[in-house]
């Protein structure tokens, strides 16, 4: 493994630097254990420590088939997917690697009594499988986390119909959480050159959620001047939301939970926040929503954006939120749906969805055209990472809680292979010009320093 680990880094490599350095038999990797599905059974889930699940373990480096590439892991992210996965909620992630397994003999490989989890990663290829072209050892790039067979007809429109679409480090093993990864070569794109290793690693997954389903047609179709509300909006897939929303010629109307994440909101650009702690909002009692909580907040909204109900929602606390978000959107408006943090079983009054021709959007991660779209918006600096925190591949756990507990900002991102922050920028010139954004949500909260800086 040093020897590779020089190769990586090293300030002048070739491909054939990269291609002929020998691969080492194992690799450390974040890891959970088939034998530890019960852990949690007697616990409500709020109890639950996803740092009594998760290990840090030596793996055997898995063979490569056709189609993939090995990644040398610089840095990784943590995503909601990783919360469920340490919690085994809704359903332990071995259920997933049993059901690919039986699919066929290369994904045999994956059925296994570890699953190495993360569904993000910044790197550079090592090796690549049997008829790719695209990619070749010593390319620094990143992965989407969409994998997909593409054999039958139902995913040639979009990618995510595919009846053999799944999510890889957490339907798949050999996630990004580790210091090598296995990946099908499409899901690989350029690393964004101004970026260092751990802000390249934390866009991918929720960046490309954001992008479809808000700008893409398989979305909402966000326009010039929609009004969009967007629950966490500091938050890994909210920060991004409020970008593209920003960026798209729309108004935000971010729904955050401290008055540092609505400072952060206005760093970003936004102007219409609001603080849903200060303002003592419960869209729940006794078990029951109480839409009286609701209706205030759809006043509170329409204070902020001169009179109007918004044109879309951005939902993805899911139960706690829902039948708000259905309530406040427009006649004729859209909810557009995914992930359901606070919980998957959603309850709404159908009355208000019915009767105002409003459209609930379910949408998952992204296809393959929209996560490089939403990449390359990054590579452009249109769009910029949210990375709060960086722990060390070994304090992956507490990364995890952070997510869990809701205390971090943005993303939270983990150094694998990568010695220190700050590597792996090779374009100083457009990083100088969007320092400043790039560092936002690592600004200091007591000097309430919008500029950003180290934390």
């Amino acid at each position: 493994m040093q020897q590779l680990f020089d190769a990586v880094l090293a300030g002048v490599r070739t491909p054939e630097d990269i291609a002929n350095t020998p691969l080492p038999q194992h690799y450390r990797a974040v890891t959970l254990h088939r034998e530890d599905v019960g852990m949690f059974a007697d616990q409500d889930s709020a109890d639950k420590d996803p740092r009594k699940s998760v290990h840090i373990d030596e793996v055997p480096v898995p063979e490569l088939g056709p189609g993939e590439a090995l990644v040398a892991v610089m840095a990784g992210a943590i995503n909601y997917n990783t919360v469920w996965s340490a919690l085994f909620e809704p359903l332990p992630t071995f259920d997933f690697l049993t059901r690919y397994g039986r699919t066929s003999a290369l994904a045999a490989r994956h059925d296994l009594p570890y699953h190495v989890i993360g569904s993000d990663l910044a790197g550079v290829v090592l090796r690549t499988g049997d008829g790719v072209t695209a990619w070749h050892p010593g390319d620094e790039v990143v992965a989407h986390c969409l994998s997909v067979e593409l054999e039958a007809a139902d995913g040639h429109n979009d990618t995510m119909l595919d009846p053999a679409q799944r999510i890889w480090g957490y339907e798949t093993n050999f996630g990004g959480l580790a210091e090598l990864a296995l990946v099908k070569s499409n899901q690989l794109m350029p690393k964004a050159p101004h970026l260092t290793w751990e802000e390249a690693a934390s866009p991918g997954l929720v960046n490309s959620t954001a992008y479809r389903q808000l700008v893409s047609g398989n979305g909402a179709a966000m326009k010039l001047g929609d009004s969009v509300l967007i629950w966490g909006a500091a938050g890994g897939l909210g920060s991004f939301a409020t970008q593209l929303v920003l960026a798209a010629g729309a108004t935000p109307i971010c729904v955050v939970s401290s008055p540092d994440k609505a400072r952060i909101c206005r760093a970003m650009g936004a102007q219409a926040i609001i603080d849903r702690t200060a303002e003592g909002f419960r869209f729940w009692s006794d078990g029951h929503q109480n839409y009286r909580e609701s209706k205030r907040f759809g006043r509170y909204v329409r204070e902020l954006t001169g009179g109007d109900d918004v044109d879309i929602v951005f939902e993805h606390p899911g139960r706690e939120t829902f039948g708000t978000s259905v309530l406040v959107a427009r006649r004729g408006g859209s909810i557009v749906t995914c992930a359901s943090t606070s919980g998957f079983v959603h309850e709404y009054d159908n009355r208000y969805l019915w009767m105002s021709l409003k459209r609930i959007i379910g949408s998952h991660f992204a296809n393959y055209r929209e996560a490089w779209e939403a990449n390359r918006l990054i590579a452009k600096g249109r769009i910029h990472p949210t990375v709060s925190v960086v722990y060390p591949l070994t304090e992956t756990a507490q990364g995890i809680l952070d997510v869990r507990r809701n205390t971090h900002q943005g993303k939270v991102a983990i150094r694998c292979l990568a010695p220190a922050e700050g590597l792996g920028v090779r374009d100083t010139a457009l990083r100088e010009r969007h320092l400043a954004a790039i560092n936002r949500f690592r600004a200091d909260p007591a000097t309430g320093n919008d500029e950003g800086g180290p934390r």
